[in-house]
């Protein structure tokens, strides 16, 4: 795998560190460890790191870079040997990110439910069933602030986009497409199935981390009730 990873320029100060272009817990696994490695082992001028399904984008700061690592060649080719490095020392990148088990409580009552279950010829109950009994795994936050693409999802309940996205899904809505699940933190438009809603804010800003979730996380689905979602509400 380390073999396959490839280093490219995304902008004067910014590089992609790339290993492949597919949705896979184990691809996903290496690029989370790879973030942290570089946060706890930072290089003078590094700013972020921003981790996606297969790839990890690595910002700096090239004057700080060039002024501070008293360099001899262009930030971007300082940056690609110190990610390099990093690779060759590791050997291979094992999962050692602090991920979480976060358990979310979901109502089932979703407007695309029953045509999730009819689709595959299964009951909503077994559709629930399936949906609550993986424990799935934070690939990315992406498309809104706090928006958590997870998966992977049962092959037994895999659903398509809606050909026309709603104009307005409201926040909280628990949904599926593909091979994923997510939860939209806002309403937003959007064109995956919904299959319920959670009671619980997924992106906060009135908290000192306004994401519940990040990369690598583990989420497990559980259901519940009408009375305990109002009671747990705080939408």
């Amino acid at each position: 795998m380390i073999d396959e990873v490839t280093i490219t320029s995304l902008n004067e100060n910014a590089l992609l560190v790339s290993f492949g272009n597919t949705i896979d817990v184990a691809v996903n696994q290496l690029v989370t460890s790879m973030a942290l490695t570089i946060v706890n082992k930072p290089f003078s001028g590094f700013i972020e790191v921003v981790p996606a399904y297969s790839s990890l984008a690595v910002f700096y700061d090239p004057g700080v870079v060039r002024s501070k690592n008293k360099i001899h060649t262009t930030a971007a080719e300082f940056v690609t040997s110190y990610i390099r490095e990093i690779l060759e020392s590791t050997g291979k990148i094992r999962d050692h990110s602090n991920a979480r088990k976060i358990e979310i409580p979901v109502l089932y009552d979703g407007e695309d439910l029953a045509l999730v279950a009819d689709h595959h010829r299964l009951t909503t109950d077994e559709i629930v069933s399936i949906h609550t009994s993986t424990l799935y795994r934070v690939f990315m936050i992406g498309f809104l602030p706090g928006f958590a693409y997870m998966g992977t999802l049962d092959p037994r309940i895999e659903m398509s986009r809606k050909t026309s996205p709603r104009t307005s899904v409201p926040a909280g809505s628990v949904a599926i497409a593909g091979m994923q699940t997510g939860i939209y933190p806002q309403a937003s438009p959007g064109g995956w199935q919904l299959i319920g809603r959670t009671p619980i804010k997924i992106f906060d800003t009135a908290k000192s981390t306004p994401c519940l979730l990040s990369s690598g996380d583990t989420v497990q689905f559980v259901a519940i009730d009408k009375d305990l979602f109002d009671s747990l509400n705080e939408y």
